[in-house]
């Protein structure tokens, strides 16, 4: 167990420490998580929309921290540049951080290993897929919508499974980034 996290902080800092596969790991969380708060609901564009706006509600702090499903939490300003419009949640913000903190380090540990294929020994392409449940969990406050919508008739078990994609998501990409991360050579030195 101490061998496998002592390499997976290899991996973790061998990727870090390569420009490029940082470039990976920046690019990929920073795609993933506006991918996440579109999800969600809190990021939107409107075209032909023009100026800035800024509102924020009040008791900004107390709002915060109240629920609108599971791991969704209520947004405390508004902030609109053009077509862009994004609905600010502190919470959804830090939910969507970690989860696309955790795909970005997955593909980059991905990304080291197709660029230094002599430290490979598992298909790295599998933290990739890992990431699809926390993608999905944008549906959550939305999914009995969503099953209408593509025909599926929604009953209490389908329901309650939304609840758990989020969690389910972060689990499989910390697994999968150990399993990848640990067959990164721990003599391989960052280039």
């Amino acid at each position: 167990m101490t061998e496998t996290v002592a390499r997976t902080r290899r991996a973790l800092s061998l990727t870090l420490g390569r420009r490029d596969a940082l470039a990976v790991v920046v690019a990929v969380a920073l795609a993933y998580l506006t991918l996440y708060l579109f999800a969600i609901g809190h990021l939107s564009v409107a075209f032909g929309r023009t100026g800035f706006d800024l509102a924020v509600v009040s008791d900004a702090f107390a709002r915060a921290f109240d629920p609108t499903g599971t791991l969704t939490y209520e947004p405390v300003a508004r902030f609109r540049a053009g077509p862009v419009t994004w609905l600010v949640s502190p919470l959804n913000l830090l939910v969507g951080g970690v989860l696309a903190g955790l795909v970005g380090l997955n593909l980059g540990v991905s990304y080291l290993l197709w660029r230094r294929p002599q430290a490979c020994g598992v298909n790295p392409s599998v933290g990739v897929l890992a990431g699809i449940p926390a993608l999905l969990s944008g549906s959550a406050c939305c999914g009995p919508v969503i099953l209408l919508v593509v025909g599926v008739q929604a009953t209490g078990a389908v329901l309650t499974a939304f609840a758990w994609l989020v969690p389910a998501a972060a689990l499989l990409l910390v697994v999968t980034l150990v399993l990848v991360a640990r067959n990164v050579s721990p003599t391989a030195e960052a280039a």
